[in-house]
């Protein structure tokens, strides 16, 4: 019994070194601030490369180059899409060309489900607007991913489960990386990667935190 117990421990701690921490950013940055993360433990950075103002963020592709030559190996970007604009497939297009325009090299893009005030009242519409995001995204061949929790999912979306084919990054700010809090929702039941804190603050950036097991 009690090597059964040491061995347990011993996955779990195992479990524990082998997963990562990361952290997601809406702003301008350095490569001093990212070589300052990735020295503090972070080995990944999910950047917004589109507002929720209907634009491209003119700052995602250079935060895209100071993350990788900072050394951090997985970099994603993250849309905040402008529901009332219009046009979701528009938007996920404009928003892959004008990465390809400068030759960033990330890896999934995040679709960032949040804020029902942004979106319409009909759900409807939303899960429409929402498909078309997913119709440009794929039709760039870019790798999809959804951001959300239930407290905003299902208030703009309702029961519609067609986002769970992609990976979800969900948010509970409860400070703890693990998924030990996770409920199923929107036809998810296992999560990709939580965000679990909105209070980082260092090496220069505001930032939230992120765990990958």
């Amino acid at each position: 019994m009690r090597l059964i117990a040491l061995l347990i421990t011993f996955l779990s701690l195992l479990k524990v070194i082998s997963a990562i921490y990361g952290v997601d950013i809406s702003s301008a940055s350095t490569i001093e601030s990212f070589s300052c993360l990735k020295s503090a433990g972070y080995d990944f950075a999910i950047i917004r490369a589109y507002e929720s103002l209907g634009q491209v963020d003119p700052n995602g592709p250079h935060s895209v180059y100071n993350a990788r030559d900072a050394g951090i190996e997985y970099v994603d970007v993250y849309l905040f899409p402008c529901p009332t604009c219009g046009n979701g497939a528009g938007q996920a297009e404009s928003m892959v060309n004008y990465l390809k325009g400068y030759n960033a090299n990330y890896g999934m893009v995040w679709l960032d489900i949040e804020g029902p005030q942004y979106w319409m009242s009909s759900q409807s519409e939303n899960i429409a607007f929402f498909e078309s995001l997913v119709a440009g995204l794929k039709a760039e061949g870019a790798h999809i991913g959804v951001y959300t929790s239930a407290s905003q999912w299902e208030p703009i979306m309702g029961g519609y489960t067609g986002g769970s084919e992609f990976s979800l990054w969900y948010a509970h700010y409860d400070a703890n990386p693990s998924f030990s809090d996770f409920s199923p929702f929107g036809g998810w039941s296992t999560p990709a990667i939580k965000q679990y804190d909105d209070t980082g603050d260092s090496c220069g950036l505001g930032y939230d935190l992120n765990w990958y097991p």
